[in-house]
């Protein structure tokens, strides 16, 4: 089984902020935050809000509106170009992940330089994401700097990514961030395997390739963006804390919003399908061992060498009949408990499972209706009239 976890929201707090800027070479920080926060005007994520506050309290910028410029074309950030901006004045800002603002720059016949992308992959050697802030004006398209969003993973996150690990279960992080930001976060959080700068088309296509390869893929995430994903997995999970178009498509929703429950979703449908199979077994081998009871007393008249059957020596066809009947009825009030106290799931491999529940439940099944039925008969043998 694979499960696939958004990163925002689901592995990390998801409250990710903007905590610096970091202009490259001739630019000065008031230019980049200038740029950083006109550009995120038309971001309503999180994270583009960040970047308007962090503008406002650290540099005193005042807090813009789209409104109030004139003739101006906003690029709204969407999870395909990953990317948002405004174009007014005969200046194009741009601001969004590295891939996209040097894509961009590049379009625009600039260049850029190489301490740009020396910052972007310092942050995100640290588990930051990095933002890059793009200009075309009269000086031609270049990176003024780089934008240091922080993100934080929750807490106990690597123990149960562990204990999935033991269940037999791949995990794979899935998110927008570049390829080093993505592996010091899955090296931190302990996941087996992330895939990075994933759009929605992305996440679409691994979960299509985990079920060609027969696995059952379960999905979480919170975003309108993850809605396709939740659709298309097996199993959906969406987050209570994430938007209606989420908790649509999902099967269920975590009201909690934590990921990690998805542990105990797996540990209680494997204690209800280990419980049924340990009960199954039980059942089947506790009635072979009745036969050796019942099918002699019945037929041995009929046919003698049925007699050889009688292993456990009973007394007489009646004590056999009535040991097995009056066996059954303890029994099943035996076995009421464990049905519903159900039998503990511990993560081990299915071989393993397999051997110990045959071993408890079918060998068992097995010598307990011997001992059982022999006892009884004892007892009502001693019954005048019976024995």
């Amino acid at each position: 089984s694979t499960l696939l976890l958004d990163k925002t929201g689901t592995i990390t707090l998801g409250n990710r902020q903007a905590s610096e800027f970091v202009p490259v070479k001739g630019t000065t920080e008031a230019e980049l935050a200038d740029a950083a926060q006109l550009s995120s005007l038309a971001d309503e994520t999180p994270e583009g809000r960040s970047i308007v506050v962090l503008a406002k309290e650290k540099y005193g910028l005042r807090e813009r509106h789209q409104g109030e410029l004139a003739h101006a074309e906003w690029i709204a950030f969407t999870a395909q170009t990953r990317m948002s901006g405004v174009d007014v004045d005969g200046r194009k800002t741009r601001k969004g992940a590295a891939g996209s603002v040097i894509t961009w720059v590049k379009e625009q016949g600039g260049q850029v330089s190489d301490d740009a992308d020396l910052l972007a992959n310092r942050i995100s050697e640290a588990g930051g994401t990095p933002l890059l802030v793009a200009v075309n004006d009269g000086k031609g398209a270049r990176v003024l700097g780089v934008i240091h969003l922080k993100d934080v993973v929750k807490e106990g996150m690597r123990e149960r990514f562990d204990e999935l690990r033991r269940m037999g279960i791949k995990t794979v992080m899935i998110t927008g961030d570049n390829p080093l930001t993505a592996k010091a976060i899955a090296a931190e959080a302990g996941v087996d395997d992330f895939l990075a700068e994933a759009t929605p088309e992305d996440k679409m296509a691994l979960i299509k390739r985990e079920q060609a390869g027969g696995k059952l893929v379960a999905m979480t995430g919170d975003g309108t963006n993850d809605a396709p994903a939740l659709a298309q997995a097996d199993v959906g999970v969406a987050m209570n804390t994430g938007t209606s178009a989420a908790k649509e498509a999902g099967n269920m929703v975590d009201l909690d919003s934590n990921p990690t429950k998805l542990i105990e979703i797996v540990e209680i449908g494997k204690q209800l399908l280990i419980t049924r199979g340990a009960l199954t077994t039980f059942s089947i081998a506790n009635d072979v061992a009745k036969y050796f009871a019942i099918i002699p007393a019945m037929f041995a008249v009929v046919y003698p060498g049925l007699d050889k059957l009688n292993i456990m020596g009973l007394a007489s066809p009646e004590s056999a009949i009535l040991s097995a009947v009056v066996f059954n009825a303890l029994i099943i009030i035996a076995l009421v408990p464990l049905a519903l106290k159900g039998v503990r799931y511990k993560p081990t491999s299915a071989d393993k499972m397999l051997r110990r529940n045959l071993g408890l439940y079918g060998v068992g099944g097995l010598i307990a209706p011997f001992v059982g039925i022999k006892l009884i008969d004892l007892l009502i043998s001693l019954i005048p009239g019976i024995g």
